[in-house]
C-alpha cells in the first residue's frame, strides 16, 4: 500500500518527467533552426569553458547529442516548425479579415441610419414646400435601398457593378440635395460590371469626395467615377475638383482603414493611390487584382 510520502514522490517524478519532456523538445526545436556555424561556435565555446575544470565529458556529450538531433531530426523538425508558423499566420490573417469585415459591417450599420434619417428629414421638409422634388428624392431613395439592402443581406461576393449601382443611387440623392452644385460623371465599361470588387470601398471614396471636397465648396463641383482594367489590375478611380479632403479625417471608414483592408484581403497585390491634382481637388484610386480566381478573397 502506497503511503502519502510515496504518492508525493510519484507525483514529483511525473512533474520532473513532464518538465524534462518540455525542455527536451525546446532543445530539439532550437537545434533544428540554429545554423551550423552558430552551432559549431557554441560547441567550441562549451569545450573552452569546460577545459580548465577538467569536465570535457559534458560538452562532448552535448556535442554528440546536438549533432545527432541536427542530422537525424533537424530537417523534419525545421519543416514542422515552419508549417506550424505558416498555419498560425493563416489563422491570424483569417481572424484579422473577419474582424475587419465585422468592423465594416458595424460601421455600415451606423452609417446607413444616419444617411437615411437625413434623407427622410429632407423629404419631410420638401413635402410641404416642393412636393415634386420630394417625390424625386423619394424615388432616388428607393433606388438606393434596392442597391444597398441586398448587399447587407447576402453573403456572396461583391461585384463592381453592384458597387457602382449603390454609388449612383447615392449620388442621385446628393444631386437632389445639392442641385446644380453637384455634377456627376460615371465611366464604367459594361464588361467590368461582373468583376469582383470589395463592398463599400467605392462608396467610401464617393462619400469622402462629397463631404470633404464638394460640400465645403460654395459653388460645388464635379465628382467622377472611372473604372478600367490595366493588365492584371482593376483600377477604380474617384476624382473631384473640390477643396480636397483631410486624409486623416475621423469620419467614415477613413482612407487608412481602406488601405489596411486592402492589405488584409490582397497583401501587396492591391494599392490605394491618393493624389492631389495640380488643378485642385482629390484623386483616389483603388487597384485590386483583376483575375477570376480572386472572387473568393472577399466573400
Amino acid at each position: 500500500m502506497n503511503t502519502p510520502t510515496d504518492n508525493r514522490i510519484v507525483e514529483r517524478l511525473h512533474e520532473i518527467q513532464e518538465a524534462a519532456g518540455v525542455y527536451w523538445w525546446r532543445f530539439v526545436d532550437w537545434v533544428a533552426v540554429v545554423s551550423w556555424p552558430k552551432l559549431a561556435f557554441i560547441w567550441a565555446l562549451a569545450l573552452l569553458i569546460a577545459a580548465p575544470f577538467g569536465a570535457a565529458e559534458l560538452p562532448v556529450l552535448f556535442i554528440f547529442v546536438s549533432l545527432g538531433v541536427k542530422v537525424m531530426a533537424g530537417g523534419k523538425r525545421r519543416a514542422d516548425i515552419a508549417a506550424r508558423e505558416a498555419s498560425e499566420r493563416v489563422k491570424v490573417e483569417s481572424l484579422e479579415r473577419r474582424l475587419l469585415e465585422a468592423q465594416i459591417a458595424m460601421l455600415q450599420a451606423q452609417i446607413e441610419p444616419h444617411f437615411l434619417f437625413n434623407t427622410l428629414a429632407l423629404i419631410g421638409r420638401l413635402i410641404e414646400t416642393d412636393p415634386s422634388e420630394a417625390a424625386r428624392i423619394h424615388a432616388h431613395l428607393i433606388e438606393y435601398l434596392r442597391s444597398a439592402l441586398p448587399q447587407m443581406r447576402e453573403t456572396g461576393g461583391s461585384t463592381l457593378g453592384r458597387q457602382v449601382e449603390l454609388s449612383r443611387a447615392y449620388l442621385a440623392i446628393m444631386q437632389a440635395r445639392m442641385k446644380e452644385r453637384l455634377a456627376v460623371s460615371i465611366d464604367v465599361p459594361l464588361e467590368l460590371a461582373d468583376a469582383p470588387f470589395p463592398p463599400m470601398m467605392l462608396q467610401v471614396l464617393v462619400e469622402n469626395a462629397i463631404k470633404h471636397g464638394l460640400e465645403p465648396k460654395t459653388q460645388g463641383g464635379r465628382v467622377e467615377i472611372r473604372a478600367r482594367a490595366i493588365g492584371d489590375l482593376l483600377c477604380v478611380d474617384v476624382t473631384d475638383d473640390g477643396v480636397g479632403f483631410d486624409l486623416h479625417a475621423g469620419d467614415g471608414i477613413g482612407l487608412a482603414n481602406l488601405r489596411e483592408r486592402l492589405k488584409v484581403l490582397f497583401g501587396r497585390k492591391a494599392q490605394l493611390v491618393i493624389e492631389a491634382p495640380a488643378s485642385g481637388g482629390a484623386y483616389v484610386s483603388i487597384r485590386v487584382p483583376y483575375l477570376s480566381n480572386v472572387a473568393e478573397e472577399y466573400r
